[in-house]
Formats: C-alpha cells, sequence, structure tokens
C-alpha cells in the first residue's frame, strides 16, 4: 500500500508555536496587541482608585502626590499601564488602517507592524523617563 500524504492538522507544541510566530513582527506585533489590552483592562481600577483618592480632597490628592507616588512600585504599575495603554492605542491605529485597506499585504503588513512596535518603543521608553525616573 503506498504511503498516502495526510492533510490532517498536525498539532504544535507552545514551543514550536512560539519558535515560528517569534519570527514575525505582524505576531509579535499582535500578541502583545492582545497583552496590552488586559494589562490595561487589569490596571483600569487601580487608576481609578488613585484617581477617586486624588480629587476626593486636598488631603487626598496630598497623600496620592506624597505617599502613593513616592512609592517607586506605583509608579512602576502606572508606568506599566501607559505603557500598555500607549502600545494599545499605536496598534488600534494600525489595526483602523488596515480596516481602510492600508497595509493589507504581506509586506506593507510587516512594515506597518515593525513602524508600530518601533513607535511603541519610543512612547513607552519616554513615559518611562517622564513616570519612574
Amino acid at each position: 500500500m503506498p504511503a498516502v500524504k495526510s492533510n490532517r492538522p498536525v498539532n504544535l507544541s507552545m514551543g514550536q508555536v512560539l519558535a515560528v510566530n517569534l519570527r514575525s513582527p505582524v505576531a509579535i506585533a499582535s500578541i502583545l496587541h492582545r497583552l496590552s489590552g488586559v494589562i490595561v483592562f487589569l490596571l483600569v481600577p487601580v487608576l481609578l482608585w488613585i484617581l477617586d483618592k486624588s480629587l476626593s480632597s486636598p488631603e487626598g490628592f496630598d497623600y496620592i502626590k506624597n505617599v502613593v507616588f513616592g512609592n517607586i512600585v506605583v509608579r512602576l504599575v502606572v508606568w506599566v499601564f501607559l505603557a500598555g495603554l500607549i502600545f494599545h492605542l499605536v496598534n488600534g491605529i494600525k489595526h483602523l488602517f488596515a480596516d481602510m485597506g492600508v497595509a493589507e499585504e504581506l509586506q506593507s503588513g510587516r512594515i506597518a507592524a515593525t513602524l508600530s512596535l518601533i513607535l511603541s518603543a519610543v512612547g513607552i521608553i519616554a513615559a518611562f523617563i517622564w513616570i519612574v525616573l
């Protein structure tokens, strides 16, 4: 009986999936876009608490300014939130352009993904300097 080529799907391990996807800027941007959305979603309550406390009274504002933001861990959490927001915004704009038909092809999509990664990195580094340092 001759060997027949199977067209059945093959289940890949997570290591194989990552090895394939981490070579493509489009895949990296897509994975990070989803991750940044989760980060922003999870940190919204923390930032809303900070906003509520700072607007409650002059004493609350002083507490947030001196005690809360005096802690490096809180500033790092705020930076992580802002980094996720910057990345999600930049890649969301890229997706809006793709929905309008811009950068839908393979090569232009790679260029757009690379450009969005670079712009996000610049914004995230600027946010780090502004908030943490």
